[in-house]
């Protein structure tokens, strides 16, 4: 495995991988891990699901991936594509819930259950 640097938008990721667009792919898994829980939720439609993908991608991420060997600010490994990554990463997370369903396990919750209401001290005004 080599070691790459990837960058796209404010996102940057040095990581050791089997090829670039390896390394690419984890940077988009690393930017879109928070997002996860919309494959949790039964009430989505893979339609919503990948819309609201774009639509984080849009708000948080340049157009492509730039991968190097030598520095974040080169690219001589290629440049790849978000659209593309995404749609490879949505069909990831697809198939892993399909396969979660498909081997009989409870429904896995990504997100930890909404937390009670904790008593706090207040504070002086």
């Amino acid at each position: 495995m080599s070691k790459y640097y990837a960058i796209c938008g404010s996102h940057s990721l040095i990581v050791t991988a089997d090829s670039p667009e390896q390394a690419a792919m984890r940077l988009l898994d690393e930017a879109l891990a928070a997002h996860v829980w919309i494959y949790d939720d039964p009430d989505l439609s893979e339609q919503d699901r990948r819309d609201h993908l774009v639509l984080e991608a849009l708000l948080h991420l340049d157009t492509c991936v730039t991968v190097s060997q030598r520095g974040l600010e080169r690219c001589e490994e290629g440049h790849f594509e978000v659209p593309q990554l995404i749609e490879q990463w949505h069909r990831l997370m697809t198939g892993v819930s399909r396969l979660f369903v498909a081997a009989g396990l409870a429904p896995r919750r990504v997100l930890p259950p909404a937390l009670t209401a904790v008593a706090a001290p207040e504070l002086a005004r």
